[in-house]
Parts: C-alpha cells; structure tokens; sequence
C-alpha cells in the first residue's frame, strides 16, 4: 500500500488497538508493515469499540482501562492439573469454586491466593467477592498434555467423496469409509485413517464444493449417508427405485469420466430421506433417537430451525425477514411452531449421521486400528451458514480470516470465514469452542485441527477489502489451549494440528508443550537457515504426522514427473517463467535423489519411487506417518488447487490411476501400489526420543528448525 494511502495512526489508536489484543503491525517476511488506520478501527469496530475519531478512540481506552481495574477477575481463569495458580486478588476478598459436579470449595488466604493444585479437572465457575464488589469467572482446569498416540503407526489420508464403491451412490459416503478403515486396519496394519471435513454443506445449487467452508462444524452432512444402511430402508420399495437410479450417478463417474456431482447426490438422497422419515421407527430406535436429541440440547434445536427455514426463506440469513436474522427472536419461535415437521426432519438426519458415524469408528478400532478416524474440524464456517446464524453473538461481524501477504503469495489470502471474537468467546468461558472439540472428537481416535495457529492468533480481513488490508487479532492462547486438552482427555482423543504457512515464533514450541502433533510434509522439510538443504531424517521432530503431500498440494506422482509445474503453467498459475519453474522442481527432486541414495533407500542412479519416499519418512521420528490415498494408484491430480475457483475441478474428483480413470476401493484395494507402499510402512517401530511419562490415546472405544512451507489452510 503505497504511504500516501496509508498514514501513520494516530497514538490513541494504536494503544486502544493493543489492549483489545490487535497487532499494529505485521511482518510477512520483508521487514515490518504499520496496519492502516481504517483497518484498525473497523476491526475494533466489530469487537464492539468504536474509534472513528482520536477522541473516540481516547474515551474508549479510557473506558476500557476504569473496566479492567474495576474488574476482579478476567472472564476465564486458566489453570493446569497439578500446578498451582496464583490468583492477583485484595487479601481480604471471598473466593469460592463452584465445582462442575456439584459442591464447592471455599478458599482461603495464605499471604496470597492460590488455587490448591488438587482442583478437579473440569469446567467450574469461580466466584469473588471484596468489599461491595463481586466477580464470576470460568474456570478451566485442563491436564498439562494432551493424549498421544500410544504406538508409532501409518495410516491413510482420504477425501472421502473420492472414494467410490460399487455401492456408493455417486460419491465416497459413511459405508465406504467404515470398509475402508476395516481393510486398511485388518489386511494392511495401518493405525488410522485420516479423512477431510465431514462439516453440513450449504444448501442450494449450485453448492460450494469446498468442505473447508461449511454451513455447520457441529454436525455433518447427510450426503454421506449409506441410504441402504439406514435400518428403515428395507421398509419402504419407493427408496429402493431412488436406488436404482443412485447407479447411473455412480457410472456417470466410475465410466464415463464425470466429475463427482455432489448436488445431484444430495437431491438423490434427499427424496430417499423424505420417504424414509415417515417410516415408524422400533421403540429401540426411537429411544436411541430421542437420547441423541436430549444430548445434542439447543446446538441441535438451532441447526435443524435454520435448515427448516433455509428451506422457507433461502439459506442467506442476513436477507431473511428482520425478526428471522436472531436465533432468540420471538418470531424465529413463531415460525419453528410452524415449520415442525421440518425440524424434526433436519434433527433425525442429524441423527442418522451420528449413528452412521459411530458404526465407521467402531470398524476401524475392530480392525485393529489403534487410532481409528481422524476427523478434520475445519477453521471456520460459510458467513450465512447455519453456525454463523446460531452462533453470530460470538462470532466477528464484517470480518473474514484469511492470510497475510508472504513470500508465496504476495496478494494475501481471504478465505471468506468470520472469526471468532476473542473477547465474547472469553465471556461465554470458551463453551462455544468446546462444544465444537467435543463434537469433532465424539468418534475419532484423534482431531486434526486446520490452521491450528488460529489458536493463538488470526489475520482479519474487513469484508469489502483486500486481504492486503487485513491485521492479526490475538486470543488467549492459554484458554484455548485449555480448552483443547480438556476436550481432548476427556473424549481420549489425539490432537493433529495443522502448522504449514506463516507460523509465529514460539507457536510449535508451545503446541508440542501441550502434545500437539504437527504436520510436516516431506517436500517443505528443509533447513532453511543452511540454505535450504534437505533436512536429514534423524532432525525431524518426533511430534508430528509426516507425508509426502496434503489435498492442497501436487501428488507424489505429479512431483515425481512436474506434471505439476506443468498443470500451473497450463492455468496460469506460475509466478515465474516456465523453465525456470521446471529447472527449480528438478532440482528439488534431485536433492531429495542424492538424499535417497546417501540413506541407502535409492540404488545410484535410480529414479525416485513413492516407496523409497515413504521408506525417508518411515526413517524420521515422526509419531504418525500418513500416505496420500491417490498415491498408492499414481494419481497426479491434486483434490484442490489453492488459487482457482472454476478454472479446476476442485473437490470433485474421484480417486484414479495414472491414466485418469477412476479406481473404486476395491481396485486400490488390489492395486500393487498399494501393496508396496504398505509393506515399506509395516510395521513400524516404537517411535524414538518419547519421553516417559508422557500420556498416550488407549484404543478407542467408539469415539528446531524454522520450517515456513506455502500453506493453504482453505
């Protein structure tokens, strides 16, 4: 931005900006660049501060400041199990902790306050007392770490709608993955299968494609329902007919080279939804369905009243009529009264993935799997999806995250997802966020969190503006933390954080501190204070699940051949002339050659293989090491292609060989691919430098150097 376009801020400013936690400034790599002032005030404007002028922005702060030493406490008070935690409270004050699980504790002074390190793991409310002042707070006692995973294992990572059975209906759905997790555990050994977000779609066609832009993260999306394996569908012949037809679906894809078209999925299994759901269902069913209901309590009721109205009114909410746009407006209840039976309908959907869900997990830990799913909970949600409508109170108002301006992309990225607010977060003691955890978590053997650093801070991007003219919000890290090890032990799940792109110094540190896996990909392993030489297996870190690429990059085959240099240039996509993109992958590929060969993975001379790749990454100390689905049949297209919108067909593209021509599961299944890769991954051992004592996942039941690699978490 040029510096006529971008004058100093004003010093009012900058200080209000600080104590309500938004950067001034930002560094992408370059030296440091001063926000802009009209960025600093819209952003403060939707925490609620208004800073217009310098004598707004002076009487805010001064308000702000009167608050915060008025205040006794903070929202949420942190503490972690078996340490003690100072509390900065006058000698003479009262403090009580209203346990979660009934009772309460009153403590008392000893020279300063302290809560006793014997405090119960829980969510508690702390309540303080001084003189005519009182204070609340959450307080949130979490475990130091996180739960690992107990043995170094390997395991598959899938797009599910991309992987297709004889059975499926078009696209890969609940039926496909349980059977995948059963083979890749029972004949192969692997320890998990790691799958992309199975977030609620926006409704209407068309649909974004995207499960990085959900309408909903609290629950999933009927589409990947196994019609046949709801228990009523052998209850009712017209569902049968719609399954006839679900076949030409599935040929238009496995035959005649079509790309997966979830929309025409979705209305498919829609009509068979309607006709099932008035089947009656056994009194045990209806029992386990109203359990569900009562467990899901008022996250539910939300859900299913906005697609009830969706349906009424379209799924843009903020166009609905004035009294529909709030969840707690009277006429939102009056027209629930009226839409009835369409609630019911999106609530029993909800149940029926749930049921559908568990059935998946459980073939995977039967399998052997010591890990099971991995679930992905993507960074945010669709603005005008059904999360944005029943959480908007906590959630940022006119903003979108996304990504700064970098070495890899100068322009900055908007991903179109507002944020959520740290300070209304903070009010509610985190339990928005750990309802979301707890929900990813319910039958996963671990979580994969995407931009993880979003825990610790977010680049907001005003909506209208370019992702240039955005600025870092920061959150009580601590708190979130907390709330993420809390979740995490009491579901027993591991946590998979996704640390590619733009990572502050410290965040990794701190992550591996709570037991954090990180993410590291082969390709971006490097040491880049040594000018970028290979980084040699023995100096990867342990925490970690490590693979040769993600659905955002090229595949293993499209590296091996530059097939992927060669699909950008076709696009338009490069940033530099073509052969020099070519000559810089070809040395890429050799260092990682004489890399190979210096390990005795690699014959002199030899071309590089997946296997001898995956043999590198079986070398490290990685905890987890994950192989791309695609590459065990040399499929060279990548699932998504960061920088396109209709130029590619992202997310619509079923798993295929070399050739292009689709591979249902049970090719891969029998694909000699498939079989070499798996023998070089199995078994591996107990993976090195694990410290003693460190908390691990038991089998589930049902449920050092810089690396700054490209990263699109979206």
């Amino acid at each position: 931005m040029p510096a006529e376009d971008n004058p100093p801020a004003p010093p009012e400013l900058l200080a209000l900006a600080h104590a309500h936690g938004v950067d001034t400034s930002y560094d992408a790599g370059a030296g440091p660049v001063q926000v802009a002032p009209r960025t600093l005030t819209t952003v403060l404007a939707a925490l609620g501060v208004d800073a217009g002028t310098p004598e707004l922005a002076a009487a805010a702060l001064e308000r702000h400041r009167a608050e915060q030493a008025q205040r006794l406490l903070p929202p949420t008070v942190v503490a972690w199990q078996d340490r003690r935690t100072a509390l900065d409270l006058p000698a003479d004050a009262g403090v009580r902790v209203e346990l979660e699980g009934g009772g309460s504790w009153e403590l008392t002074h000893d020279h300063s306050w302290w809560l006793p390190e014997d405090v119960p793991l829980g969510r508690h409310v702390l309540h303080v007392t001084a003189g005519e002042r009182a204070g609340r707070a959450a307080l949130i006692v979490a475990p130091a770490r996180i739960p690992e995973p107990r043995q170094r294992s390997w395991g598959f990572l899938a797009q599910l709608y991309s992987v297709l059975s004889d059975q499926s209906w078009g696209m890969g759905d609940l039926t496909d993955l349980a059977d995948l997790a059963q083979w890749a555990g029972a004949e192969l050994g692997a320890g998990f299968l790691q799958i992309n977000p199975l977030h609620a779609g926006m409704p209407g066609v068309p649909s974004d494609p995207s499960p990085y832009r959900p309408s909903s993260r609290r629950f999933a999306d009927p589409v990947h329902l196994r019609i046949e394996a709801i228990p009523e569908y052998t209850r009712h012949d017209g569902v049968r007919d719609l399954a006839r037809r679900a076949r030409l679906l599935r040929e238009e894809v496995l035959e005649h080279d079509a790309l997966i078209d979830r929309d025409s999925v979705r209305a498919l299994k829609q009509q068979a939804l309607e006709l099932l759901h008035t089947v009656p269902r056994g009194v045990g069913r209806d029992a386990a369905y109203r359990a569900f209901v009562r467990r899901e309590g008022e996250w539910l009721e939300r859900y299913a009243v906005w697609n009830a109205l969706a349906e009424v009114h379209g799924a843009a909410w903020h166009s609905w009529p004035k009294g529909l746009r709030h969840p707690s407006n009277p006429q939102v209840a009056a027209e629930k009264a009226a839409l009835t039976d369409r609630v019911e309908f999106h609530r029993w959907q909800a149940w029926l993935v749930d049921e559908q869900l568990r059935a998946a997990q459980r073939a995977a830990t039967d399998a052997g799997m010591p890990i099971g799913l991995i679930h992905d909970l993507a960074v945010g949600v669709h603005p005008d999806g059904a999360d944005a409508w029943a959480l908007q109170d906590v959630l940022a108002t006119g903003i979108s995250t996304g990504a700064p301006p970098d070495a890899f992309n100068a322009h900055g990225q908007d991903w179109g997802l507002p944020p959520w607010r740290p300070d209304t977060l903070a009010e509610t003691g985190y339990g928005p966020f750990a309802e979301l955890l707890r929900a990813a978590a319910r039958h996963a053997g671990a979580i994969r969190i995407d931009h993880v650093m979003g825990l610790f801070r977010l680049w907001w991007v005003p909506v209208g503006a370019r992702p240039t003219e955005g600025t870092y919000v920061r959150y009580d890290a601590e708190a979130m933390l907390a709330v993420l090890a809390l979740e995490a032990h009491r579901a027993g799940t591991a946590v998979i954080g996704e640390d590619l792109g733009t990572v502050e110094p410290g965040v990794r540190e701190r992550l591996a501190e709570h037991g954090v896996l990180g993410t590291s990909v082969l390709w971006f392993e490097r040491d880049w204070h040594a000018g970028g030489a290979v980084l040699p297996p023995e100096r990867w870190r342990a925490g970690c699940l490590a693979t040769l690429t993600t659905h955002d990059l090229p595949s293993t085959a499209a590296r091996l051949t530059g097939d992927h240099v060669a699909l950008r240039h076709q696009l338009g996509l490069l940033a530099r002339p073509l052969a020099e993109e070519q000559h810089a992958a070809a040395t890429e590929l050799a260092d990682w050659q004489r890399e190979l060969v210096r390990l005795g993975l690699l014959a002199d001379g030899a071309p590089v293989t997946p296997e001898a790749l995956h043999a590198y990454l079986r070398a490290t100390p990685a905890r987890l090491v994950g192989v791309w689905l695609p590459d065990t049949v040399g499929d060279p297209r990548p699932q998504n292609l960061p920088g396109t919108w209709d130029q590619y067909p992202n997310w619509r593209l079923p798993v295929a060989d070399a050739t292009g021509t689709p591979r249902t599961l049970d090719r891969i299944a029998t694909a000699p691919g498939t079989a070499a890769i798996a023998a070089t991954l199995t078994p591996l051992g107990a993976p090195p430098g694990v410290p003693s004592g460190v908390p691990s996942v038991a089998p589930a039941a049902g449920h050092a150097d810089r690396r700054t690699p490209p990263g699109d978490p979206v």
